[in-house]
């Protein structure tokens, strides 16, 4: 039976994320043993929604790189930015690209808010931050015919409307496959109000 290369660079992927987790901390120690089922899988139904594209594909607040490289590593095609102000996870970031060898990713290690408009075609973010301080985010970095693609947990129609005082947006709601209270939303079109 032969192995993909993608599922060889995710097993790889994986492998430095346990590697690294004690001294750094990317993911809580209390959901290692999830990794592939709830992490990993996470960030993968978010790669099988989504579609490959030419323009910048910009991951905010990337930390471990969930879901950034496994986007990197489903989508070799597309040119993949993470956006990280920690340096040590930064660090880790630029470690994984050079040992999974995605030469068409990057690391920026600065705050979202002070980094220069990124123009990407598609954005994502997960365990970040609410969305009413999300939007503002990718506003900044998103451009105007760009998509987000949000990673919600069980407060996500709250957090919703929350936005939806401030923002005005299309969005389709993709129910998690590792949580059935958790969704992807998918946002276009979003204007300030």
């Amino acid at each position: 039976m032969t192995v993909s290369r993608e599922t060889e660079r995710l097993e790889a992927f994986a492998g430095l994320l346990r590697k690294w987790n004690p001294a750094i901390n990317l993911i809580a120690p209390s959901t290692v043993d999830q990794l592939e089922s709830r992490h990993i899988a996470d960030a993968l139904q978010l790669a099988r929604l989504s579609r490959p594209t030419d323009g910048l594909w910009l991951d905010l607040g990337s930390g471990g790189g969930l879901p950034g490289l496994v986007l990197a590593i489903a989508h070799p095609e597309s040119p993949v930015r993470l956006l990280e102000s920690d340096r040590r996870k930064a660090a880790f970031l630029r470690n994984a690209i050079r040992e999974l060898a995605l030469g068409h990713a990057d690391v920026i290690c600065q705050r979202i808010e002070v980094t220069d408009g990124q123009n990407a075609a598609n954005i994502s973010a997960r365990a970040l931050a609410p969305l009413p301080q999300l939007m503002a985010y990718v506003d900044r970095h998103l451009l105007p015919q760009g998509t987000a693609w949000l990673m919600k947990g069980r407060n996500w129609q709250k957090e919703v409307a929350e936005a939806r005082q401030a923002w005005s947006f299309d969005m389709k709601a993709h129910q998690s496959s590792t949580d059935p209270d958790a969704a992807i939303l998918e946002i276009t079109g979003i204007r300030h109000v």
